[in-house]
Order: C-alpha cells, then structure tokens, then sequence
C-alpha cells in the first residue's frame, strides 16, 4: 500500500497484473467451474473422448500419462465452452475493469470516502472487508487488483458476495468466511494494508469483545495501513470505536455530498514506527494474552 507522499510522487513499487496471466486464470476459472457444475459420469466420458484423442493423434507412440490426458480434458471443455480468444476477451476485459474501478458500479454513492483510499492501493494488497454492509468496498477494492478477504456473520451475505465476485470475474484473489466475530476470527495468512469495518457488526459486541477484536485487526496490520470504519447501524456511529485506537491517526478525508447528519466513517492511519518501550511491549503482551 502506499502512502500518500507515494501517490503524489507516483511511486509505485508493484506492476500491474499481467494481461495474459489474468487471461490464464479467466480460462482455468471457467474449467473448473465446468468440471464442478456436471455429474461425476459425464466427467468420466470426457475422460474417456480424452484417451481416445490422444490416441488418435500420437497413433499409440507415447505414453499415456495422466498429465497429458487431464491437458486434453482441458482443452475439450474449453472448446465445448466457446471461450474467448485472448483478444477478444482482452477487449472485453479492459471495458469491463475500467466500469468495475468506478464506485457507481457497485451502488457506492458518488464522492464515497473509499475513494480516498483507492489511488493508495497496489496490486497484490491485502485488504480485509468486516460485514455485510461494506460489501460494496470489498467489490471495489478486488477490482483494484487487491488481495480481499470478507468476513461476515451472515452466509447469506457471504454466499452473495462470493457470488457476484465470481460473476464478475473477481474471484481469483478473494477469500470469504462465514465468522461469529465475539468469539472467533479466522487466521490472516498475511499482513493487512486495508480494514473496511462495517460499525453494524459491533452493535450486538460486548465493549471488552469490541476491543479484543479491533485490538487483533491492528495487530495484523502492518505499520502504515488503514482502518476504514464505515457507519452500518443508527446507534453506533464510525467514531465509538476512537478509544480503541489511541495511537492511531484519523486522517482527512473528503466528505462528499452530506445527504444527513450521519457520520460518513472515519479512516485510521497505524503508525509508521512504534517505539518497542516496556510499556508498549507489556501493552501489546496483555492484549495478546486477554485474546488467548
């Protein structure tokens, strides 16, 4: 992620995502989702059409190897699926990506605060999308070439958020969990750059699993990286969650046009470099310690 003297500067320090790579993934994505779409005895007679190709074509000269039969179940289906050629489906892909990078193609409201953030992500980014009111954000971000995992309490909501992500060709870095947040979080397998926090799914918390949660959320964000807390219920707003984060910076971010009086959310900055004092280690020690 980078910081803002980065995107004033325009220093980035990853390249975008190759095309034909992305290409790759769109081809194997559509084949396995061929493969897990038919019964088992038609994936048996395609086996079968496989061998009898190979056979075919080589006259019995090699050995049939199981790498060379499942390239040609492959190569089958992607002829049974009329896939596009890499220019057609670079053309379509280019219209596609540019409409899924405005937040209007995700119901996001003109002048949003997430896009403050969205000229600092990188691809390859981790960001991290709390409950089912900031799905929106989690869309956004993928189609900005970040890494997203979503957590919501509702499978429903994570059903659908999976769902419109695969529909949208987005599903190739996106992760989502099904999690009852007051007693237990997934494992994060890398450092977050982003935290969109929806403020509805720390109305049913108890103050002490508030804290245990956002306290874990910043322990897992790397020096730099941001909480977005987004407003999700009318008696919570974005700013209770402030006394978890005193350390934290709360950045400037544009406010859009103001429909109500309703806080629009907050961004939280995590320091750069923290001091290892014995007060923060002990700090950091009990935090970790009450979470056990």
């Amino acid at each position: 992620m980078l910081t803002l003297d980065q995107v004033r500067q325009q220093r980035r320090r990853r390249p975008p995502p190759s095309l034909k790579q992305q290409y790759q993934e769109y081809v194997l994505q559509r084949i396995e989702g061929f493969k897990n779409s038919i019964p088992r005895g038609d994936l048996l007679k395609l086996g079968d059409e496989a061998v009898a190709e190979l056979h075919a074509a080589t006259e019995g000269q090699f050995l049939l190897t199981e790498v060379l039969m499942l390239d040609c179940v492959d190569r089958l289906i992607t002829r049974r699926l009329a896939l596009k050629s890499y220019r057609r489906w670079r053309e379509h892909f280019l219209r596609l990506r540019k409409a899924q990078r405005e937040p209007n193609h995700w119901g996001l409201d003109p002048g949003h605060i997430i896009e403050a953030l969205l000229p600092r992500i990188e691809p390859g980014d981790h960001v991290l999308v709390l409950g089912g009111g900031a799905e929106g954000a989690a869309y956004l971000m993928a189609a900005h070439d970040a890494v997203v995992t979503f957590v919501a309490g509702d499978l429903g909501a994570v059903e659908r958020v999976e769902s419109r992500m695969t529909s949208e060709g987005l599903g190739s870095q996106f992760l989502a969990w099904v999690a009852q947040l007051g007693h237990w979080f997934p494992e994060l397998e890398a450092p977050l750059c982003i935290a969109v926090i929806d403020a509805g799914i720390l109305v049913d918390l108890d103050p002490p699993d508030r804290e245990r949660l956002t306290n874990s959320l910043q322990d897992q964000t790397e020096p730099g990286g941001v909480h977005l807390v987004l407003p999700g219920h009318p008696n919570l707003a974005p700013e209770a969650v402030l006394p978890f984060y005193p350390e934290w910076e709360r950045e400037p971010l544009p406010q859009g046009k103001r429909r109500s009086r309703r806080s629009p959310g907050i961004a939280l900055t995590k320091p750069l470099c923290q001091l290892d004092t014995p007060q923060n280690v002990s700090e950091a020690h009990a935090r970790r310690t009450s979470r056990s």
